[in-house]
């Protein structure tokens, strides 16, 4: 949720952590600040609500100098978003960033304040430097003292932490949330993720939780949970600069929904062999044979992808399948003979798909996969199988090709499942193997409609409501698409399945009112079409995404119509999710909202 940055170095550190925190951005901008040892002993810090131009304002009129430092952009869940409660915090002799929460924070700041510890902020981070503040003058010893602390809290947190007492070291631990370690030459490094590093250092390892990492100048030392030193994996990161900006783009997200069609490109290079369309996933080697039952388990967009991907293996690979939304699953009891759980997280660090798949562990007869677009990340780390999207860093906070990376992997899923249970011929195989590599192709015709788009947005960016319609596949699109348009532009909008009109919805069709329909040329579609010519009859305005065959047949009743190529039905909603996207980010756009950084928004939610 909020992102952590930290490098000691033999250099001043403040102009990089500055570049740090810009990249961690996209993990909250409530506000920011960076702390640094200055001098031999003394902890400066420097912070400021709102975006992070606003903190290098002050760093240009007051300057800081030092070679160790934290620095951190916030998403607030305690305390509003203002310069007090921003962080870092520190108590003079320790300094700390912080991401996750600690629940039990409360009867820890009681038991402080008892003491004679002062607190300035709402936050429960400050807490903290002060627990560790109290158990040095205990010990004596800057480690113990962090042990100590983190044994006290309940809950998920990730910690930078510097101290006057040993100006040269940089200590990290974490539990629940993430945190990578970097390896260079002219120092070492902390973040929220590894994107942030990339650019200085090309090692990168990871902590378990309940790690304590303490890095100088020249080397890392990691104490696991019994305070014994141990050695983690060193990994090399892979992430290309052409992902670090955002190029000719005015915005990340505009950058990312055009990247899709080279994203679909490389999962299908990476997992299906173009000449006998063999799909591996190397690291979840499944028995597809033994699937007759599936639960997915994921959160907002991820859930969506999972509701289109259930269409999918009940349709062709006769596999019965239950969706969960972590929140809920969590506090639910299970009763499902399903043997594989299928967790679908961008970030794998998503607090309540993370606690849901922790808690089907103990499960030793069902095995889980995670899908997700960082494959070092903790879920990733835990679970039985795991498929990495190769889709790159997505900076944007509303999701578009980690979206439609998701609906690539799990469509080869359904195809190497349903094949193997002999649900579908080899023909049919090859079939959909084409669709799904027809797509970046089939993508670039659809992003010629795009002028037509934004005249469309023009017209739509002060509607208060929008429904969208969509049957089968399509449904799930439909609320996928409503969550884009919510996100973003700040528009209320609700996914509804088409037959659905008639159960109570169709009360609020009137002339102000405007319908998207997305109307694949499936077997559907003339009952999708009937459901249209019902709200039409009722003065709703339709603007409908479909394909070139269709055109002609809605025409008639539609006010704007936007005309993709035609595809495969199988690959359609792949295909769609193009001018879906498209017209939420130019409502956004025409409405002057902050596309890639919506308000109350952060990409990674990891606190529950």
């Amino acid at each position: 949720m909020c992102g952590i940055f930290g490098y000691v170095a033999n250099s001043n550190v403040s102009r990089i952590l500055v570049e740090g925190l810009k990249k961690l951005e996209y993990r909250g901008y409530d506000s920011s600040g960076i702390a640094l040892i200055e001098g031999k002993k003394n902890i400066k810090v420097r912070k400021a609500q709102g975006k992070i131009s606003e903190l290098e304002k002050k760093l240009k009129d007051k300057p800081l100098e030092g070679n160790n430092g934290i620095a951190h952009t916030r998403w607030a869940t305690h305390g509003k978003p203002n310069e007090i409660n921003a962080h870092p915090h520190s108590n003079g002799n320790f300094a700390v960033v912080h991401n996750g929460i600690i629940e039990n924070f409360r009867e820890v700041r009681e038991e402080l304040e008892k003491e004679g510890y002062k607190f300035k902020s709402e936050t429960d981070t400050e807490v903290i430097p002060n627990l560790i503040d109290k158990y040095y003058q205990k010990h004596k010893d800057i480690l113990k003292a962090i042990r100590e602390t983190i044994s006290r809290f309940d809950g998920a947190f990730a910690l930078g932490i510097i101290s006057k007492h040993e100006p040269q070291k940089l200590y990290a631990t974490k539990r629940g949330s993430p945190l990578a370690i970097g390896l260079a030459n002219e120092g070492n490094y902390i973040a929220s993720d590894a994107y942030a590093i990339a650019d200085h250092s090309g090692k990168i390892c990871y902590l378990n939780d309940d790690d304590i990492a303490v890095l100088d100048q020249e080397s890392i030392a990691i104490y696991d949970k019994d305070h014994n030193i141990c050695k983690r994996e060193i990994k090399y990161t892979t992430f290309s600069t052409h992902y670090a900006g955002k190029g000719n783009y005015r915005h990340f997200m505009h950058k990312e929904i055009n990247e899709q069609p080279a994203v679909i490109s490389d999962i299908m290079n990476t997992y299906c062999n173009r000449e006998n369309n063999k799909i591996i996933f190397p690291k979840a080697n499944i028995d597809y044979k033994e699937l007759k039952n599936i639960t997915f388990v994921a959160c907002g967009s991820s859930y969506y992808s999972a509701l289109i991907a259930k269409n999918w293996f009940e349709n062709i690979a006769g596999v019965n399948c239950k969706l969960e939304i972590a929140s809920e699953f969590l506090y639910n009891n299970h009763f499902s003979d399903s043997r594989l759980a299928i967790f679908i997280s961008q970030s794998g660090e998503t607090a309540d798909s993370l606690k849901a798949l922790k808690t089907l562990q103990a499960n030793e007869a069902v095995k889980t996969l995670v899908i997700t677009n960082a494959e070092h990340s903790s879920m990733a780390n835990i679970a039985d199988y795991v498929v990495n999207l190769v889709a790159g860093p997505e900076i944007g906070v509303a999701s578009t090709k980690a979206f439609t990376a998701q609906l690539v992997v799990l469509a080869l899923m359904a195809i190497e499942t349903a094949h193997q249970n002999k649900f579908i011929t080899d023909k049919r195989k090859r079939e959909l193997c084409r669709a799904l590599r027809s797509q970046p192709k089939l993508m670039y015709e659809a992003f010629e409609s795009e002028k037509k788009i934004v005249k469309i947005a023009s017209k739509i960016k002060h509607i208060h409501n929008i429904i969208y319609l969509g049957r089968g596949t399509a449904y799930g699109l439909a609320q996928e698409a409503a969550l884009k348009l919510k996100e973003i532009s700040y528009i209320h909008a609700e996914g509804i399945a088409a037959g659905e009109l008639k159960h109570g919805p169709i009360a609020l069709i009137d002339e102000d009112l405007f319908i998207v329909a997305l109307v694949p040329n499936n077997d559907l579609v003339e009952k999708t079409i009937s459901n249209l010519e019902e709200v039409h009859a009722r003065g709703g305005k339709i603007i409908v995404i479909t394909e070139k065959s269709v055109v002609k047949k809605v025409k008639d009743i539609a006010a704007q119509v936007i005309t993709l190529p035609d595809v495969d039905s199988f690959a359609a909603p792949i295909l769609f999710s193009v001018p879906a996207q498209l017209l939420a980010y130019h409502t956004a756009v025409a409405k002057g909202t902050d596309v890639d950084q919506p308000r109350n928004l952060a990409k990674s939610v990891t606190v529950e």
